[in-house]
Protein backbone atom coordinates (compact mmCIF):
# COMPACT_ATOMS: atom_id res chain seq x y z
CA UNK A 1 0.00 0.00 0.00
CA UNK A 2 1.59 3.35 -1.17
CA UNK A 3 1.99 6.02 1.81
CA UNK A 4 -0.05 9.02 2.66
CA UNK A 5 1.22 12.34 1.21
CA UNK A 6 -0.35 15.23 2.56
CA UNK A 7 -1.93 17.94 0.39
CA UNK A 8 0.79 20.28 0.66
CA UNK A 9 3.65 17.87 0.69
CA UNK A 10 2.55 16.24 -2.39
CA UNK A 11 2.22 19.98 -4.23
CA UNK A 12 5.62 20.41 -3.02
CA UNK A 13 7.42 16.86 -4.44
CA UNK A 14 5.71 17.48 -7.54
CA UNK A 15 7.01 21.04 -8.35
CA UNK A 16 10.61 19.46 -7.30
CA UNK A 17 9.44 16.95 -9.23
CA UNK A 18 8.76 19.53 -12.42
CA UNK A 19 11.92 20.75 -11.66
CA UNK A 20 13.97 17.61 -12.32
CA UNK A 21 11.74 17.47 -15.50
CA UNK A 22 13.08 20.54 -16.82
CA UNK A 23 16.87 20.07 -16.14
CA UNK A 24 16.46 16.06 -17.95
CA UNK A 25 14.61 18.09 -21.01
CA UNK A 26 17.11 20.83 -21.29
CA UNK A 27 19.57 18.18 -21.30
CA UNK A 28 17.74 16.08 -24.14
CA UNK A 29 16.85 13.15 -21.61
CA UNK A 30 13.50 13.30 -22.87
CA UNK A 31 12.47 9.71 -21.67
CA UNK A 32 13.75 10.72 -17.74
CA UNK A 33 11.87 13.93 -18.50
CA UNK A 34 8.64 11.91 -19.21
CA UNK A 35 9.16 10.03 -15.87
CA UNK A 36 9.38 12.76 -13.74
CA UNK A 37 6.66 14.66 -15.29
CA UNK A 38 4.49 11.35 -14.44
CA UNK A 39 5.31 11.26 -11.23
CA UNK A 40 4.30 14.70 -10.72
CA UNK A 41 0.88 13.92 -12.45
CA UNK A 42 0.34 11.28 -10.38
CA UNK A 43 0.50 13.50 -7.44
CA UNK A 44 -1.29 16.40 -8.67
CA UNK A 45 -3.27 15.09 -11.42
CA UNK A 46 -5.08 18.61 -11.42
CA UNK A 47 -2.19 21.36 -12.48
CA UNK A 48 -2.17 21.50 -16.95
CA UNK A 49 1.52 22.62 -16.91
CA UNK A 50 2.67 19.34 -15.88
CA UNK A 51 0.38 17.51 -18.86
CA UNK A 52 1.84 20.25 -21.33
CA UNK A 53 5.88 19.88 -20.14
CA UNK A 54 5.55 16.39 -20.65
CA UNK A 55 3.55 16.44 -23.99
CA UNK A 56 6.27 18.46 -25.24
CA UNK A 57 8.84 16.01 -24.65
CA UNK A 58 6.35 13.73 -26.38
CA UNK A 59 7.11 16.06 -28.88
CA UNK A 60 10.17 16.34 -29.10
CA UNK A 61 9.54 12.02 -29.99
CA UNK A 62 7.37 12.72 -32.39
CA UNK A 63 5.19 10.55 -30.24
CA UNK A 64 1.97 12.83 -31.28
CA UNK A 65 -0.98 10.32 -30.31
CA UNK A 66 0.35 10.85 -26.73
CA UNK A 67 0.93 14.77 -27.10
CA UNK A 68 -3.10 14.55 -28.56
CA UNK A 69 -3.52 12.81 -25.06
CA UNK A 70 -1.36 14.91 -22.76
CA UNK A 71 -2.52 17.69 -24.40
CA UNK A 72 -6.39 17.34 -24.24
CA UNK A 73 -6.24 16.56 -20.56
CA UNK A 74 -4.70 20.29 -19.88
CA UNK A 75 -7.43 21.91 -21.42
CA UNK A 76 -9.93 19.93 -19.82
CA UNK A 77 -8.02 21.80 -16.78
CA UNK A 78 -7.14 25.15 -17.93
CA UNK A 79 -9.42 25.85 -21.20
CA UNK A 80 -6.29 28.89 -22.20
CA UNK A 81 -3.64 27.28 -22.32
CA UNK A 82 -1.78 28.28 -25.37
CA UNK A 83 0.76 25.70 -25.39
CA UNK A 84 -2.00 23.18 -25.42
CA UNK A 85 -3.83 24.27 -27.95
CA UNK A 86 -0.55 24.68 -29.93
CA UNK A 87 0.78 21.16 -29.81
CA UNK A 88 -2.75 19.89 -30.01
CA UNK A 89 -3.10 21.64 -33.09
CA UNK A 90 0.30 20.08 -34.47
CA UNK A 91 -0.60 16.59 -33.46
CA UNK A 92 -3.94 17.08 -35.16
CA UNK A 93 -2.26 18.12 -38.61
CA UNK A 94 0.25 15.33 -38.50
CA UNK A 95 -2.90 12.66 -38.04
CA UNK A 96 -4.13 14.44 -41.37
CA UNK A 97 -7.00 16.25 -39.42
CA UNK A 98 -6.49 19.16 -41.04
CA UNK A 99 -9.54 21.32 -40.29
CA UNK A 100 -9.33 20.33 -36.41
CA UNK A 101 -5.80 21.04 -36.55
CA UNK A 102 -6.28 24.53 -38.13
CA UNK A 103 -8.69 25.56 -35.63
CA UNK A 104 -6.56 24.73 -32.74
CA UNK A 105 -3.85 26.54 -34.33
CA UNK A 106 -6.26 29.31 -34.27
CA UNK A 107 -7.19 28.85 -30.95
CA UNK A 108 -3.73 28.88 -29.57
CA UNK A 109 -3.31 32.51 -31.94
CA UNK A 110 -5.80 34.05 -30.23
CA UNK A 111 -5.12 33.14 -26.69
CA UNK A 112 -1.44 34.12 -27.11
CA UNK A 113 -1.80 37.25 -28.40
CA UNK A 114 -4.45 38.40 -26.04
CA UNK A 115 -1.53 37.04 -22.94
CA UNK A 116 1.24 38.53 -24.84
CA UNK A 117 1.25 39.34 -28.52
CA UNK A 118 4.70 40.34 -29.02
CA UNK A 119 6.06 36.85 -27.68
CA UNK A 120 8.32 34.61 -30.05
CA UNK A 121 5.34 32.09 -29.15
CA UNK A 122 2.90 33.76 -31.10
CA UNK A 123 5.33 34.23 -34.17
CA UNK A 124 5.98 30.69 -33.89
CA UNK A 125 2.78 29.53 -33.93
CA UNK A 126 1.37 32.16 -36.67
CA UNK A 127 4.14 30.21 -38.74
CA UNK A 128 2.83 26.78 -38.03
CA UNK A 129 -0.51 28.24 -38.70
CA UNK A 130 -0.12 29.74 -41.95
CA UNK A 131 1.66 26.69 -43.17
CA UNK A 132 -1.20 24.49 -42.57
CA UNK A 133 -3.47 27.06 -44.25
CA UNK A 134 -1.02 27.12 -47.19
CA UNK A 135 -0.91 23.39 -47.69
CA UNK A 136 -5.13 22.96 -47.49
CA UNK A 137 -5.37 25.52 -50.12
CA UNK A 138 -2.29 23.92 -52.56
CA UNK A 139 -4.54 20.54 -51.94
CA UNK A 140 -8.04 22.07 -52.82
CA UNK A 141 -6.03 24.26 -55.75
CA UNK A 142 -4.47 21.27 -57.00
CA UNK A 143 -8.15 19.25 -56.75
CA UNK A 144 -10.07 22.96 -58.17
CA UNK A 145 -7.16 23.43 -61.09
CA UNK A 146 -7.88 19.47 -62.14
CA UNK A 147 -11.46 19.49 -62.22
CA UNK A 148 -11.33 23.16 -64.51
CA UNK A 149 -9.04 21.33 -66.92
CA UNK A 150 -11.07 18.03 -66.91
CA UNK A 151 -14.49 20.18 -67.65
CA UNK A 152 -12.77 22.79 -70.20
CA UNK A 153 -11.88 19.67 -72.25
CA UNK A 154 -14.70 18.36 -72.35
CA UNK A 155 -16.45 21.71 -72.94
CA UNK A 156 -14.09 21.91 -76.14
CA UNK A 157 -14.99 18.37 -77.31
CA UNK A 158 -18.96 19.40 -77.42
CA UNK A 159 -18.13 22.40 -79.06
CA UNK A 160 -15.86 21.17 -82.00
CA UNK A 161 -18.08 18.10 -82.23
CA UNK A 162 -21.23 20.07 -82.59
CA UNK A 163 -19.06 22.55 -85.12
CA UNK A 164 -18.47 19.62 -86.76
CA UNK A 165 -22.12 18.38 -87.55
CA UNK A 166 -22.93 21.55 -88.36
CA UNK A 167 -20.75 21.30 -91.06
CA UNK A 168 -21.80 18.30 -92.61
CA UNK A 169 -25.25 20.12 -93.42
CA UNK A 170 -24.48 23.37 -93.87
CA UNK A 171 -22.49 25.73 -96.44
CA UNK A 172 -19.79 27.97 -95.25
CA UNK A 173 -16.96 26.24 -93.48
CA UNK A 174 -14.87 29.73 -93.00
CA UNK A 175 -17.08 31.35 -91.30
CA UNK A 176 -18.14 28.06 -89.42
CA UNK A 177 -14.50 28.02 -88.13
CA UNK A 178 -14.77 31.53 -87.60
CA UNK A 179 -17.63 31.35 -85.76
CA UNK A 180 -15.67 28.08 -83.21
CA UNK A 181 -12.57 29.57 -82.56
CA UNK A 182 -14.28 32.82 -81.09
CA UNK A 183 -16.72 30.47 -78.82
CA UNK A 184 -13.18 28.45 -77.83
CA UNK A 185 -11.98 31.65 -77.14
CA UNK A 186 -14.50 32.92 -75.33
CA UNK A 187 -14.63 29.26 -73.29
CA UNK A 188 -10.91 30.24 -72.29
CA UNK A 189 -12.01 33.58 -70.91
CA UNK A 190 -14.73 32.14 -68.51
CA UNK A 191 -11.85 29.23 -67.46
CA UNK A 192 -9.29 31.91 -66.90
CA UNK A 193 -11.82 34.19 -64.84
CA UNK A 194 -12.81 30.59 -62.85
CA UNK A 195 -9.10 29.88 -62.04
CA UNK A 196 -8.02 33.89 -60.99
CA UNK A 197 -8.72 33.61 -57.42
CA UNK A 198 -6.03 30.43 -57.07
CA UNK A 199 -3.79 32.43 -59.29
CA UNK A 200 -0.84 34.02 -57.03
CA UNK A 201 -0.80 38.06 -57.86
CA UNK A 202 0.03 40.97 -55.05
CA UNK A 203 -1.49 41.19 -51.71
CA UNK A 204 -3.24 44.73 -51.75
CA UNK A 205 -1.46 47.79 -50.15
CA UNK A 206 -4.39 48.61 -47.46
CA UNK A 207 -3.69 44.78 -46.26
CA UNK A 208 0.09 45.22 -45.47
CA UNK A 209 1.78 46.62 -42.45
CA UNK A 210 3.77 49.83 -43.54
CA UNK A 211 6.78 48.61 -42.01
CA UNK A 212 7.10 45.27 -42.70
CA UNK A 213 5.29 45.22 -45.79
CA UNK A 214 3.78 42.12 -45.14
CA UNK A 215 0.24 41.36 -44.80
CA UNK A 216 -1.72 41.69 -41.39
CA UNK A 217 -2.13 39.20 -38.84
CA UNK A 218 -3.04 41.59 -35.40
CA UNK A 219 -3.26 44.86 -36.92
CA UNK A 220 -3.75 47.95 -35.10
CA UNK A 221 -4.71 51.54 -35.81
CA UNK A 222 -3.04 54.74 -33.78
CA UNK A 223 -4.70 58.00 -33.29
CA UNK A 224 -3.15 59.31 -36.17
CA UNK A 225 -5.14 56.63 -38.44
CA UNK A 226 -2.17 54.79 -39.68
CA UNK A 227 -2.64 50.65 -39.09
CA UNK A 228 0.74 48.31 -38.24
CA UNK A 229 0.96 44.79 -36.86
CA UNK A 230 0.39 45.13 -33.09
CA UNK A 231 3.85 43.30 -32.56
CA UNK A 232 6.01 45.08 -35.00
CA UNK A 233 4.39 48.70 -33.33
CA UNK A 234 4.70 47.46 -29.58
CA UNK A 235 8.97 46.46 -30.78
CA UNK A 236 9.61 50.02 -32.69
CA UNK A 237 8.08 51.75 -29.66
CA UNK A 238 10.21 49.63 -26.80
CA UNK A 239 13.20 49.89 -29.03
CA UNK A 240 13.55 52.83 -31.13
CA UNK A 241 11.05 55.36 -29.32
CA UNK A 242 7.67 56.17 -28.19
CA UNK A 243 6.00 58.20 -31.53
CA UNK A 244 4.33 56.88 -34.61
CA UNK A 245 6.56 55.90 -37.27
CA UNK A 246 4.87 57.48 -40.57
CA UNK A 247 3.70 60.64 -38.59
CA UNK A 248 6.16 61.37 -36.08
CA UNK A 249 3.71 61.82 -33.10
CA UNK A 250 3.68 60.25 -30.01
CA UNK A 251 2.45 57.49 -29.40
CA UNK A 252 1.58 54.99 -26.38
CA UNK A 253 1.21 51.08 -26.57
CA UNK A 254 -1.96 51.77 -24.60
CA UNK A 255 -3.48 54.35 -27.42
CA UNK A 256 -2.80 51.29 -30.23
CA UNK A 257 -6.66 49.79 -30.64
CA UNK A 258 -7.56 47.18 -33.17
CA UNK A 259 -8.33 47.37 -36.21
CA UNK A 260 -11.25 45.04 -36.81
CA UNK A 261 -12.44 46.10 -40.34
CA UNK A 262 -9.12 45.46 -41.91
CA UNK A 263 -8.88 41.94 -39.86
CA UNK A 264 -11.80 41.19 -41.32
CA UNK A 265 -10.69 42.31 -44.59
CA UNK A 266 -7.33 40.20 -44.54
CA UNK A 267 -9.48 37.11 -42.94
CA UNK A 268 -12.11 37.39 -46.36
CA UNK A 269 -8.81 37.98 -48.84
CA UNK A 270 -6.95 34.88 -47.20
CA UNK A 271 -10.27 32.99 -47.10
CA UNK A 272 -10.29 33.45 -51.24
CA UNK A 273 -6.59 33.60 -51.94
CA UNK A 274 -5.24 30.89 -49.42
CA UNK A 275 -1.97 31.43 -51.48
CA UNK A 276 -1.01 34.44 -49.73
CA UNK A 277 -0.23 32.76 -46.37
CA UNK A 278 2.85 32.00 -47.81
CA UNK A 279 3.54 36.08 -48.12
CA UNK A 280 2.72 36.58 -44.42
Amino acid sequence: MSPIVAPSAAAKQAEQLKQDGNNYFQKNRFAAAIDAYTEAITLCPNVPIYWTNRALCHRKRNEWTRVEEDCREAIQLDHTSVKAHYMLGLALLQKEQYAEGVRELAKALDLGRGANPNSYMVEEIWQELAKAKYLEWEHESSRRTWELKKLKETCESALKERHGHDSSQIEGFIDRSTSLLKQLDALGRVFRKAAEDDTPTEVPDYLCCKITLDIFRDPVITPSGVTYERAVILDHLEKVGKFDPVTREPLKPSQLVPNLAIKEAVHAFLDKHGWAYRMG
